[in-house]
């Protein structure tokens, strides 16, 4: 049996079926440091390969990161063939400096905008609209269509954002974004498949249409991802703690438990009819190049 048709076992096994139609995407965060530099860009040129429908730059908290940011878009938009989308929240900062970014942004060429209300500069600190500045993400949204015909994308939680009241109050406000003008919603992570799909019912149910991307965020660093999930609310199931039980001094076995997790999570995605991922990369390319690969993605020219 030849390696092409082992491969193509080892898909059909994982997805049932051979996997086809599936779109990426890939966030990156602007570094601090120079090492965090080269780590990043290493990383994008790894996964630009993969032909990524979109690469996303976050924005730091209260805007922290905006210069670096747009130095990393910036150069991401010149130097390689990906498409940028770069973060913009309208927290401390007045309608007319938000706007200065955008145009600057469209002047660029940079038509790919990912529109949050974004968080304080101090973690547990209540949400406060600067006095001059966008409310939300969907007056962000109205804002930015008033500048130039940018491709948006915003926030959607299938698990609830914590300042929500319920559900349904983070259904309605997902639909004023979409409302907008947004043309997709990408999800905040999770681990448990059922939450996507039961939010996609209620989704559908409110009329949205808008393709609503999954985020997956491979874990190697347990704690780390387990101490990020209680500030965000994501759920951690204890199955997946018990996986990484007693590795903490194993790196390499962390990513290989990492690897199956997560390709099976989209495995199960696609069996409910999702083929479009959104990959929180940590700006390292290993693991999220792995789990393309076990999804059929190949460097352009090379068979899948």
């Amino acid at each position: 049996m030849t390696i092409d048709k082992n491969q193509e076992l080892i898909r059909s096994n994982l997805f049932g079926v051979q996997p086809e139609g599936i779109d990426v995407s890939f966030e990156f965060f602007p570094p601090k440091t120079e090492q965090m530099e080269e780590t990043l860009w290493q990383s994008i040129r790894k996964l630009e390969v993969l032909n990524p429908s979109m690469v996303s730059v976050t924005y730091g908290a209260g805007g922290g990161t905006r210069e670096r940011t747009h130095n990393t878009v910036s150069r991401i938009l010149k130097e390689t063939t990906l498409t940028p989308a770069a973060h913009l929240t309208c927290v401390d900062a007045s309608k007319g400096d938000v706007d200065d970014v955008a145009r600057a942004y469209w002047d660029e060429g940079v038509r790919h905008i990912v529109a949050l209300r974004g968080d304080m500069p101090k973690i547990g600190q209540a949400y406060k609209p600067h006095p001059q500045g966008y409310e939300n993400a969907a007056d962000l949204v109205k804002g930015l269509k008033k500048i130039g015909d940018f491709d948006i994308s915003v926030a959607a939680y299938p698990e609830t954002h914590p300042d929500s009241e319920d559900v349904n109050a983070d259904i309605d406000n997902l639909k004023r974004k979409i409302d907008a003008g947004a043309h997709r919603a990408i999800t905040q992570y999770f681990f448990d498949t059922d939450i996507y799909f039961r939010f996609m019912d209620k989704v559908l149910a409110a009329g949205i249409t808008v393709p609503i991307v999954p985020g997956i965020m491979p874990v190697t660093n347990f704690k780390m991802a387990k101490s990020f999930s209680e500030r965000c609310g994501t759920a951690v199931p204890l199955w997946l703690e018990k996986l990484f039980e007693g590795l903490d001094e194993n790196p390499e076995i962390r990513r290989h438990i990492a690897s199956m997790v997560t390709a099976e999570q989209c495995r199960r995605l696609y069996e409910g009819g999702v083929k479009n991922y959104h990959f929180y990369t940590l700006n390292r390319a290993e693991l999220t190049y792995t789990i393309c690969h076990t999804l059929g993605l190949r460097p352009q020219g090379e068979k899948a």
